[in-house]
């Protein structure tokens, strides 16, 4: 059985009241309500009605106007990528041609994007989760030090076992064997649609590498047969359909994969990747045949089922983490809202209990206590307010790639007005 990965590290000690939203309770439930934040965690959710008399002692921020989901969970990114463009001359057989293809016809390309400090590149790829609502995310590579700061933008899961790949992941049945107890394993597996990918999950198996821990990246080429053992050893799955589309021409089957108990979204690298968390969860829903409700799922209480956190992440409950979103409410349910979310739409972010992300006219409703330390960034013509060091970041990632050059995806990341009027101040 897992233990849990605690996700409540780097809490405070400010309380907050926000009143005025919806509040989502699941894919397709909400209730009109205040929530009460102490400590990091939820400390009661109140019906409106009954709020007045409940909150002399918080903080107010007013929503009014928007809906409140709980962030979300991304399964699977790799960080230090976070500025790269796509790379690719598909269609390939799997990821190893791939890998080997790019490094030939893009050396100098990989070389520039690489001279920006990691510690830097991986700070974006958390601004870049950060920006389309997520709160969580599991990093698939060594955990660096940058991604264990309590002040990192987004939380990321710190107790995991790891390997690459059968092919690139040196000796997995050593990694496997080190992980710590009751955690998940993750291994990129099938990825690719020919022989030597389809033959990976029966490697795994014969090396004893399949239990209730084991969660295997990608699947593109599981068949019935590997579905049948993954249920078999109660393994999970993390898809990241628009990469596996990019490269092979291919999606993962879902009326087969769904089988499977655990699947969850991941958003891979922007190596691959259509773009950022949100856009993976509308290519999964018009391209899979996978519905709003079960998208919502994969990114909320699926994820943090196969990562095993704690403290009811996923969710928006009393006693679990103040981990929120927040977006203009459009008369929606949760899951339905997902299905057309994108970057610009997310206009406040919560990771536990402290403010880490506001548009402008958020900014504007929040105590000055939530306002401190927050930078303005301008992404595709959208300024955000962020818990992050955004004028260091683009100082160091400009001294490389060039002014207007610093890209999330198709969008330039630069410094705001907000940003120059205080320089010129």
């Amino acid at each position: 059985m897992r233990t849990c990965n605690s996700i409540s590290e780097g809490s405070h000690d400010e309380t907050f009241a926000i009143h005025g939203s919806r509040v989502a309770i699941g894919p397709q439930d909400t209730i009109s309500a205040t929530i009460q934040i102490e400590t990091g965690r939820i400390s009661r959710i109140i019906y409106d009605s009954s709020y007045e008399s409940n909150a002399n002692a918080f903080s107010r921020i007013d929503l009014s106007g928007f809906l409140v989901l709980p962030g979300l969970i991304n399964a699977h990114d790799h960080l230090e990528f976070a500025l790269f463009p796509r790379l690719a001359d598909p269609p390939y057989r799997n990821y190893i041609d791939w890998g080997e293809d790019i490094h030939n016809k893009f050396p100098d390309l990989i070389a520039r994007h690489r001279a920006v400090p990691k510690d830097v590149r991986l700070c974006w790829g958390g601004v870049r989760n950060l920006l389309c609502g997520v709160t969580t995310l599991n990093h698939h590579n060594p955990l660096w030090p940058e991604l264990q700061r309590s002040d990192f933008p987004v939380r990321v899961v710190q107790k995991y076992g790891w390997g690459h790949s059968l092919a690139l992941g040196g000796d997995l049945a050593l990694a496997h064997a080190a992980t710590p107890n009751g955690r998940p394993f993750i291994v990129h597996a099938c990825e690719g649609v020919d022989a030597q990918a389809r033959g990976e999950l029966r490697q795994l198996d014969r090396l004893g590498l399949l239990d209730a821990n084991t969660v295997l990246v990608h699947g593109l080429a599981i068949d019935d047969d590997g579905v049948a053992a993954m249920i078999a050893h109660r393994a999970s799955l993390i898809i990241c359909p628009s990469s596996n589309y990019f490269l092979f021409g291919s999606l993962p089957d879902m009326t087969s994969l769904n089988r499977i108990e655990h699947v969850a979204l991941g958003n891979d690298s922007p190596l691959t990747a259509v773009g950022d968390l949100l856009d993976e969860i509308r290519f999964a829903i018009r391209s899979c045949n996978i519905s709003p409700r079960t998208a919502y799922e994969m990114v909320t209480t699926t994820a943090a089922q196969i990562l095993c956190l704690e403290d009811a992440a996923g969710t928006i409950t009393e006693s679990g983490v103040a981990d929120l979103i927040a977006v203009r409410d459009t008369n929606l349910n949760a899951a339905d809202r997902l299905r057309n979310l994108t970057m610009d739409d997310v206009e406040f972010a919560m990771v536990a209990g402290r403010v880490h992300l506001a548009s402008q006219s958020i900014l504007e409703r929040l105590p000055r206590s939530a306002k401190r330390d927050l930078e303005p960034l301008l992404v595709g013509g959208v300024t955000r307010w962020l818990r992050a060091p955004v004028n260091h970041l683009l100082q160091a990632a400009e001294a490389v790639l060039g002014r207007d050059e610093v890209r999330l995806g198709s969008r330039v990341a630069s410094r705001s007005a907000f940003a120059e009027a205080v320089h010129a101040n």
